[in-house]
């Protein structure tokens, strides 16, 4: 194939992935109770077990009169991607896979599944154990009782749609370390090494990502985190002596 022949091929390599991430949205917008009823679901006080405490249901607000459908639209954006994300990723592999040799279309499908496994696993821990306890914590938290917290629809949605994304790329660890060590890059001894300077990198990152101050907090991001660390290094090659 010529140039011109690739580039037409990935025009419609890209015109396929919007059309599907569209008929998902649409549909997602369509069926907005259900997929709101699951976005809202972390907020609710038995979203939790009782061992992290009990907590008031917080009402969320709308302070612009065109915001609740901008967010509508955005939010039906998002689960669409989301959902036809396998499908983008085959559209992409299927493109690029007759460039690529035996041995590394060997690697390469392995590769892009465990990677969308690994990133939907961030998602959903994030889902299910760090946005509940970071909305509760941040919920209720008051500098005086006299001040009260009203939360914007807004501020939900960016807070639990960043949080989703970072724990998404975290859990990224092993898949990248993989990688780097395929490339000769990083060896097995070299994460031994390092295992306390990456605690408390990871330390750092944990205290970026989680808008919360508490240790509580902190620990449920930040074990998880060296956890991928160590399975990383069972992932990556010793180093060739």
């Amino acid at each position: 194939m010529t140039f011109w022949e690739h580039l037409e091929e990935l025009r419609r390599v890209l015109l396929r992935c919007i059309a599907v991430v569209a008929l998902f949205a649409v549909l997602a917008f369509i069926f907005k109770d259900e997929v709101f009823a699951i976005i809202f679901a972390p907020k609710s006080p038995d979203f939790l077990p009782r061992i992290f405490g009990s907590s008031p249901d917080i009402q969320l607000i709308n302070t612009e009169l065109t915001r609740q459908f901008v967010i509508h639209m955005m939010t039906s954006f998002y689960v669409g991607l989301i959902v036809a994300a396998p499908y983008i990723l085959y559209e992409f592999y299927r493109f690029i896979s007759p460039a690529l040799y035996q041995n590394e279309r060997r690697y390469s499908t392995p590769l892009v599944i465990s990677s969308y496994l690994m990133f939907m696993s961030g998602t959903l821990f994030n889902y299910f154990i760090v946005f509940p306890i970071t909305f509760r914590f941040l919920g209720n938290y008051q500098v005086d009782s006299s001040v009260e917290n009203l939360i914007s629809l807004e501020s939900y949605i960016d807070t639990l749609v960043f949080l989703s994304l970072a724990m998404g790329f975290v859990f990224e660890i092993p898949i990248l370390s993989w990688l780097l060590g395929r490339l000769g890059i990083l060896h097995r001894q070299q994460m031994q090494q390092y295992r306390r300077h990456a605690l408390v990198i990871i330390l750092i990152i944990a205290a970026i990502i989680t808008p919360t101050s508490d240790a509580f907090t902190l620990a449920i991001v930040s074990l998880p985190m060296y956890i991928l660390y160590e399975l990383s290094i069972l992932l990556v090659p010793s180093k060739h002596r």
